[in-house]
């Protein structure tokens, strides 16, 4: 029997007279930039799904940037539809959240920069914006506990901030070029990683008097230029170099590192899913995003991404749901295929 064509749905009608059309709100929060830059640097989702992202303007006379708060993913990068957003005065070059409201921003100016959320969250405040770096911070990390953080520089140095106090409480020169990475650990509010130009990767804890031990992973014979720490294995950390190899290693052990050759130009982040066996999806200068599996065998790929991908993120409510941003201004939403066993929450498509 031939089966019935599908249902359609009623024609839209055209709105009356007098009455607004229908469709999403667009409604710009106050203080909002009225256009995005075109360099999406870094994606955040929060606990609730609201998604965090910061963009640079880096091919006109002055290095602008912004930060940009959407509670409907989806939505983003379209300014309109925006709960948040606020212009920067520099490029932002990393960006992360801090507990439910603040921002922790690294700066091309140099500064590290507090913001948080206002005003029923539809304002974004800047809370402080300190110079205590000599060059582009070129990334940030929140320790366990969100009282601290810890930056990294062009200018060599590590340092720990008090957040609460505005404060920087140490201040590293451990390494003899840019540092590229930071990466704190899960649950350990002292301890946390660096790597950096100088084919360097150093594993802090602040306890200590000499505080920094360098991590010689043989399976990696590039720069390193990510990391990233296992969220259910506290000696276990991912390290990506510009090479493109992808390799989880053991700080008890380097040697034993399981490593492979995943993209083929530089790694420009990572991160881990919430499943029991996470999955760890990685970014590239191929343009690629990556996802593999505990034995770093590949389960998806993509390559939509025209330009250099620099941020990441798993969506709080959807665990097969990775998004990812780039220097082409798209904001993607990845179906990752979720292991067995795992379940799902609501399917998304990507946009």
């Amino acid at each position: 029997m031939e089966e019935p064509p599908p249902e359609q749905p009623p024609a839209e009608q055209p709105p009356a007279d007098g009455e607004a059309s229908a469709g999403p709100e667009w409604n710009i929060p106050p203080n909002a930039p009225a256009c995005m830059e075109r360099h999406l640097e870094g994606a955040h989702y929060r606990a609730d799904g609201a998604l965090l992202l910061g963009a640079s303007g880096l091919t006109g006379r002055c290095w602008a940037g912004s930060l940009w708060v959407f509670a409907d993913p989806r939505r983003a990068p379209s300014e309109g539809f925006c709960t948040a957003g606020v212009q920067t005065e520099a490029g932002v070059a990393d960006l992360c959240w801090v507990a439910d409201r603040g921002i922790l921003v690294a700066s091309d100016s140099g500064a590290v920069e507090l913001w948080e959320l206002e005003e029923n969250e539809t304002l974004i405040v800047n809370k402080f914006c300190k110079y205590e770096h000599d060059d582009i911070v070129t990334t940030v990390a929140v320790l366990a506990g969100s009282s601290q953080a810890v930056s990294g520089s062009e200018d060599f140095c590590v340092k720990v901030w008090d957040l609460p106090q505005q404060t920087v409480l140490h201040s590293y020169r451990a390494h003899s070029s840019s540092v590229t990475c930071v990466a704190s650990c899960p649950g350990k509010d002292t301890v946390f990683l660096s790597c950096a130009e100088d084919n360097r990767t150093l594993l802090w804890d602040t306890r200590c008097p000499k505080p920094a031990t360098r991590i010689v992973c043989s399976a990696c014979n590039h720069l390193p230029t990510s990391v990233m720490w296992h969220p259910q294995k506290s000696d276990i950390f991912a390290l990506g170099d510009e090479n493109g190899t992808v390799a989880l290693v053991d700080t008890r052990n380097p040697d034993s590192a399981l490593s492979s050759t995943v993209h083929v130009r530089r790694i420009t982040g990572f991160a881990f899913s919430t499943h029991s066996s996470p999955l760890l999806a990685s970014i590239s200068e191929d343009c690629s995003v990556a996802v593999l599996d505990s034995d770093l065998t590949e389960v998806f790929r993509n390559r939509s991404h025209r330009d250099f991908v620099k941020g990441l993120s798993w969506s709080p409510s959807d665990n097969a749901l990775l998004t990812t941003v780039g220097w082409d201004h798209q904001v993607l939403h990845h179906t990752v295929p979720i292991p067995t066993g795992e379940a799902s929450g609501v399917n998304c498509v990507k946009e």
